[in-house]
């Protein structure tokens, strides 16, 4: 009986039907884990455990924290390029201010002058001080590397001897000064007549710098230098202004009373020194007005000043015709007086031509008066024949001062055209002034 109740699960039974306790169990909630380790954890010993990067659980900002950062990246990017163009746009003048004071704290101070020896790279140098020994020394950057050459005098830096700059030659004040960097605006267009002097003016000092191949074909050395003589106002400096305003060489204008100096030999040195940047800028035309302040003839001086002009005139004929040859450098010279000029200056081989400027003709007179008045406005009864025909000795100044002084007579009356009574009046007074003798009833 025993086995044959014991196979069935008699109903109310608290230990039978298992089906009915699985559907009665329910799920338990999940539960996290236990941690492993209990209490303060140990930190890693040795070097791996102090760069070990600590593990970051990412939270729900980290994306917003990102998106900030990358918002704040794109502004301080924006912030650069608005701070490179502000620097772009800044004044140059302001730029090359902060560069030469960068310059200045690389180079240091105080500085120290050496010569440099041997050359060794771009970036290294030989150099000896003043004490005598050598050293192997860095070249920095911004030295200009195409100075740098066997001889030249360098700036050293205090402590490391290294060559932060260059001592280029000196060269005296009068001289830059003398250098024409504008061409003058006169043209051979605004000299009237004059086409012989123009076409031996072109020949002797133009057509050697423009075109030295015709005188190497021909077989003939090309002329040195001119002189162009003749009565005050007659185009010698204008013609000269023309030749620097036509070609494209270095134009150097000195005026013959500036070579003398108050110093005994400064009248030499200024000299040399003004040849020598013509050399160093050739192709270049070096024109000496008024020469016959240096150049007169010589004679037993007794004075020193005297002495001290006739040097300055030596030093002169040494770089017209010396030893070194002068390349590329053409002199003109002009003056009023060739009679007194020393034979020695003006001989073949330093001035090859001598070009005279005559007081202008009839056809000339004519051509002068045209360039003057093309821009003036004449009346009707104008006529400038009377002037051309006229008998008097007028030069080109003279005719571009009547031309002036008409047209101030004209507006002092409040009138806008030049009468035939105004260049009347404009030529006495050019007349009388140029004698020296000026009535007082022409000004009233």
């Amino acid at each position: 009986m025993g086995n044959a109740h014991g196979g069935f699960n008699l109903p109310g039974h608290p230990g039978g039907n298992d089906d009915k306790k699985d559907k009665k169990k329910e799920k338990k909630p999940l539960e996290a884990a236990p941690p492993s380790h209990v209490g303060r954890r140990k930190k890693p010993k040795g070097a791996m455990g102090a760069s070990k990067l600590p593990n970051v659980t990412p939270v729900t900002k980290c994306r917003m924290r990102l998106l900030k950062l990358e918002r704040v990246k794109d502004y301080l990017l924006l912030e650069e390029e608005y701070i490179s163009n502000q620097e772009q746009h800044k004044p140059a003048e302001e730029r090359n201010e902060e560069e030469v004071s960068r310059v200045d704290e690389l180079r240091g101070s105080p500085l120290s002058v050496g010569t440099l020896e041997e050359l060794i790279d771009e970036q290294h140098a030989i150099v000896s001080s003043s004490i005598g020994p050598e050293y192997y020394v860095n070249i920095l950057s911004f030295v200009d590397k195409d100075l740098l050459e066997p001889g030249c005098s360098v700036l050293l830096h205090n402590k490391t001897s290294s060559i932060v700059g260059i001592l280029s030659d000196e060269v005296d004040p009068l001289i830059s000064v003398m250098k024409v960097e504008k061409a003058p605006l006169e043209t051979y267009g605004d000299i009237g007549g004059l086409e012989k002097q123009i076409q031996e003016v072109k020949e002797a000092v133009e057509f050697p710098l423009t075109h030295p191949e015709f005188f190497e074909d021909i077989g003939i050395a090309p002329p040195k230098g001119v002189i162009l003589y003749g009565p005050p106002g007659t185009g010698k400096t204008l013609l000269a202004k023309a030749v620097a305003n036509e070609t494209s060489a270095t134009f150097l204008r000195v005026v013959g009373s500036e070579l003398i100096q108050k110093y005994l030999g400064d009248g030499p040195k200024l000299v040399r020194e003004m040849f020598k940047l013509a050399k160093e800028n050739a192709p270049s035309i070096v024109f000496i007005d008024e020469i016959d302040a240096v150049g007169t003839k010589r004679y037993d001086a007794t004075s020193g000043g005297e002495k001290e002009i006739q040097r300055t005139m030596l030093e002169l004929l040494n770089q017209l015709d010396g030893f070194e040859a002068r390349g590329d450098v053409k002199v003109i010279l002009a003056t009023n007086r060739i009679e007194s000029l020393d034979p020695a200056l003006i001989r073949p081989g330093r001035i090859d031509r001598k070009i005279q400027l005559p007081n202008p003709d009839t056809k000339t007179k004519r051509k002068i008066f045209q360039i003057h008045t093309s821009r003036m406005t004449m009346a009707d009864d104008v006529d400038l024949e009377e002037f051309v025909m006229a008998k008097d000795e007028l030069s080109g100044a003279d005719i571009k001062a009547i031309c002036t002084e008409a047209g101030m007579l004209a507006l002092r009356e409040r009138r806008m055209k030049i009468t035939q009574d105004d260049l009347r009046q404009a030529k006495e007074k050019a007349l009388y002034r140029k004698k020296g003798d000026i009535p007082e009833g022409l000004y009233l």
